[in-house]
């Protein structure tokens, strides 16, 4: 006899459905597939039916294919025909489409519409790549230095306090001064302003020289900062790549560890996660002609510097950079209405929109230029060893004429296609690295070494169930059938919490789910014994 209240009764069978509707998108699975989208069109019904006529004439199977979000999304019954078919798109359909791997849920509509997803599966189960980098922290000190150059020039000059010289030498920050009377209240003032920097005087006959050198706790900081604004950049850079659960943790003190479940598309991962591109702006200084005998020279007048436009022809820059990659809080690509060509949509910090309003504002009918600056890490044989070569690429992608005083909001163009527009526009919305990574290690864990886990760990918990119902039915009868019951829904309800919190399983998850399961019956093992007892 049921002794519990009907209220009680029906708040269990509401939970019980509740948890099998949640539950069931996992049994449903993902197929390997493709997405065919546009660069600069929308998809078309003709799209759609050339995608199909290809595969079809290099008998490809293809169990869907249909449009999705303007993309031609292809489902396949395995990896190998996905891989087959992607390299096919890319050579046929050529760089006016952009074609991209990717998994493509199961899960029926009307359990997708009740909010429903299946679990994220871990970089064991799922499959996906394991990158080990490496932060190139010379370059980080280097720019450390640098940055202090320019703050010591500006300190002296706003504190009216007259120099001769300031560089950086090696490890140190050297500036030179006329006489000792005015090394000697520069060396009070700049202890007062960078505590950072430990001063030592120096003489060079008539020359007197100030040495400064960052303690070791000013290095230790800023080799932490470096780490941990890459590892936050890092984490910016795969949230735009759109990766579900990934993993993104420090390893030692120089490296990151970096695991991205179920990517495929490996090299588009690496472009993202590796490239340093970042912008300057600065003013263009001379004409043509004084470009053109800078170069023939290969010396630049002074204040100014010695670009390379895209198309090879020289340009000569102010030194005196007006804002840099790092002002931008945000950035969009798109078309330029007048010329139809890809372009990038920036958004300046208060800072930078300031900065720029003032410049342009002085600088009406002046050309003002964009400068592209990537740092590169290449693999090159000497000697009969591969030896990793770095280099940075500077190019000026654009210039243009000021026409009106710019604030906060203008536009980039002069980019050779809307998918450097939209690297561009994605790596300045992630920020820049603080210093270039090197990624010293790769590796990819395969979908079916993943499906191999999964049947594993299905099979072990199975397995065990069954022995368990088993045992449960014969040595209890009825009271074992119950136990059993409710095991089950202990299960279910388990599956459907995990997928309403979009928890990752990876392998020791289905272990655990198996030892719960395994104090599931231990408990109905005592309450089955006491009753006997009783």
């Amino acid at each position: 006899m049921n002794r519990y209240p009907l209220w009680k009764n029906i708040l269990v069978v509401l939970v019980l459905v509740f948890g099998v509707i949640y539950a069931l998108p996992n049994l449903y699975g993902e197929d390997p597939a493709l997405q065919i989208s546009a660069r600069a069109t929308a998809i078309t019904a003709a799209d759609q039916q050339r995608v199909t006529d290809l595969l079809q004439q290099n008998s490809i199977p293809v169990k869907h294919i249909e449009v999705v979000n303007d993309q031609v999304l292809v489902r396949f019954a395995n990896t190998e025909d996905q891989l087959k078919a992607a390299d096919l798109m890319r050579k046929a359909l050529g760089r006016a489409f952009i074609v991209a791997l990717n998994l493509a849920s199961n899960t029926p509509a009307w359990l997708s519409a009740l909010g429903a997803k299946p679990m994220y599966l871990g970089l064991d189960l799922r499959g996906g790549v394991h990158f080990l980098m490496e932060v190139d922290m010379d370059t980080a000190l280097k720019q450390m230095r640098e940055r202090t150059v320019e703050d010591v020039r500006g300190f002296l000059r706003g504190e009216k306090l007259r120099y001769q010289l300031v560089a950086v030498e090696g490890s140190d920050i050297v500036v030179r001064f006329a006489d000792e009377a005015e090394r000697a209240a520069a060396k009070e003032a700049m202890a007062r302003q960078y505590p950072d920097l430990e001063w030592s005087p120096r003489e060079d006959g008539k020359v007197f020289f100030m040495r400064g050198r960052f303690s070791d706790k000013a290095i230790l900081a800023e080799r932490k900062a470096a780490l941990d604004q890459n590892i936050t950049t890092l984490r910016n850079r795969v949230n735009e790549l759109g990766v579900s659960e990934p993993i993104i943790q420090q390893q030692g003190d120089s490296r990151i560890v970096v695991q991205l479940p179920g990517v495929q598309d490996t090299v588009r991962a690496k472009e993202i996660l590796g490239a340093t591109a970042t912008l300057e702006f600065r003013l263009v200084d001379g004409t043509p002609s004084e470009w053109e005998e800078a170069a023939k020279s290969g010396q630049a007048p002074a204040g100014t510097q010695l670009f390379q436009q895209r198309s090879g022809q020289p340009v000569l820059l102010k030194r005196q950079v007006i804002i840099t990659g790092n002002q931008i809080v945000d950035a969009s690509s798109g078309i330029e209405q007048q010329s139809g060509s890809s372009a990038v949509f920036v958004n300046l910090d208060g800072k930078g929109a300031k900065r720029m309003s003032d410049i342009t504002s002085q600088n009406i009918g002046k050309p003002m230029a964009v400068v592209f600056i990537e740092n590169k890490v290449e693999t090159v044989e000497e000697n009969g060893q591969m030896v990793k070569k770095k280099s940075v690429v500077q190019e000026v992608i654009n210039i243009a004429t000021i026409r009106d005083q710019l604030a906060n909001r203008f536009q980039i163009s002069g980019l050779d296609s809307s998918k450097e527009a939209r690297d561009l526009a994605l790596l300045l919305r992630a920020g820049a690295l603080r210093a270039p990574i090197e990624i010293v290690e790769e590796r990819t864990v395969g979908p079916s070494l993943g499906a191999d886990n999964i049947q594993a760990g299905v099979t072990a918990s199975v397995v065990a169930f069954v022995l368990v119902a088993l045992f449960m039915i014969l040595y209890y009868s009825l009271f074992g059938v119950f136990a059993n019951v409710a095991l089950f829904m202990n299960l279910v309800l388990i599956v459907s919490v995990l997928s309403l919190l979009q928890a990752t399983l990876t392998l020791p998850g289905i272990a655990g789910i198996v030892l719960t399961l395994g104090m599931a019956v231990d408990a109905n093992v005592l309450i089955n014994e006491r009753i006997r007892e009783e």
